[in-house]
């Protein structure tokens, strides 16, 4: 592992813990006015969907468009923040009696409704396809009852609003099948601000140390949901035969997933964390010489977006991912990240194992995907982006076509 990153935890609190009165004021800060609305704030879906939103657009004064967020617990004063607001934005909301009431608000209003999504759980034909990806007990009426339940409700929301926001093209279309009037345009996820100066800060250690190491090799997953196991079972069996063939070699493994199986075998080197804070999760990515991303290839996986390779890469540390649609897009193979088939995996984890232990060429390739990551999904280079996913200028798309140019 690098030893020039900290060990000590990170100082954390929720930058989202802001009064409603600062949230209105925030609102209605410059002439055009963004309310995004999500059920309550979390590390995932809203910090990429709705606070990294907002901060991008704060980064960009030329655009005058202030954007603020309100939840559950604003709905008593709904009223307040739609009759400032000149769109909303309802990000992954499941249908209900409340959300009925303030899209009936919005509608008398004039206000255009947005449905930002960043996953395929809007069209329950897909409803199989995403309960097998994600492991869960399909033999129970409990399992069923739960994800056509979510899957209908939050297309249910979908279908009442005027259009969507997506993560990428793939998602794009499968809106567009779902519901052929809406017009779906993309923004990727990106990087927030604090996120991204803790990890250049990581990475500059990293880089003035001469990405000094401690003789080991550490491969690491870092586990979101408890939703991975068959993503986590295509690198498994591999994992383990590694760590018996190299003895440097070790893992770490961040979030719900419990190594097992032949893995067991191998404990002593294996580090087990609990889910971690958006800061302190970049600690430990920027710790390891190795970013593992398996995901099986489907439908549901291609509509995921690429932040695990960029949330590394911007820390300095090398990924080798399932080539999805999305992570291929963003990577180049061999350049800044390494990209490995189903039966590829064994090959390009040796192949990792071999440039990390190779430092003038684990360098070459660290500032690379840095730099690429840098320029491309930077918090303060999406205004444009969401601008014109919003209010509708120039070409939907314009987010993803920026991230696959740059991805050349």
């Amino acid at each position: 592992m690098f030893t020039a990153v900290s060990r000590e935890p990170i100082a954390y609190a929720h930058p989202w813990d802001v009064p409603f009165e600062e949230r209105i004021a925030a609102l209605t800060a410059k002439s055009r006015r963004i309310a995004y609305f999500y059920g309550r704030p979390d590390t995932s879906t809203f910090r990429y969907r709705v606070f990294n939103m907002v901060e991008a657009l704060e980064a960009a004064p030329d655009l005058d468009i202030s954007a603020s967020w309100f939840t559950w617990d604003d709905l008593w004063t709904a009223e307040s923040f739609l009759d400032r607001a000149d769109v909303l934005v309802l990000c992954r909301v499941s249908y209900e009696a409340n959300v009925h009431r303030l899209i009936t608000r919005a509608r008398a209003r004039g206000l255009p409704i947005l449905f930002d999504i960043d996953d395929l759980i809007f069209d329950t034909d897909y409803t199989h396809l995403i309960v097998e990806t994600l492991d869960q007990e399909m033999h129970e009426d409990k399992t069923w009852l739960h994800w056509f339940g979510l899957i209908g409700r939050v297309g249910a929301t979908l279908r009442q609003c005027d259009g969507a926001i997506v993560t990428n093209q793939i998602l794009a279309e499968k809106v567009r099948q779902f519901a052929p009037w809406i017009d779906a345009r993309v923004v990727p996820n990106f990087l927030n601000r604090r996120q991204q100066r803790i990890s250049c800060d990581i990475y500059n250690a990293k880089s003035n140390s001469g990405f000094a190491r401690d003789g080991q090799v550490c491969a690491g997953y870092f586990s979101g949901t408890p939703t991975h196991n068959r993503d986590f079972a295509i690198v498994a069996q591999t994992l383990a035969r590694l760590l018996g063939e190299y003895p440097q070699l070790t893992l770490r493994v961040v979030g719900f997933l419990e190594p097992k199986g032949a893995l067991l075998k191998h404990k002593s080197r294996i580090e087990v964390f609990p889910l971690q804070d958006f800061l302190n999760l970049q600690r430990l990515i920027g710790q390891v010489e190795i970013n593992i991303a398996p995901l099986q290839m489907n439908e549901f996986t291609n509509c995921k977006s690429e932040l695990k390779y960029f949330e590394a890469a911007i820390a300095g540390t090398l990924t080798i991912a399932t080539p999805t649609f999305t992570f291929e897009r963003a990577i180049r193979d061999g350049e800044t990240a390494l990209l490995a088939p189903a039966q590829g995996w064994e090959a390009k984890i040796r192949e990792a194992i071999g440039i990390v232990e190779n430092t003038a060429r684990y360098r070459e390739m660290a500032e690379a995907a840095y730099r690429h990551v840098e320029d491309t999904y930077s918090w303060h280079r999406f205004g444009d982006a969401i601008e014109a996913a919003v209010f509708g200028r120039g070409a939907g798309g314009v987010g993803d076509q920026q991230v696959a140019a740059a991805a050349q």
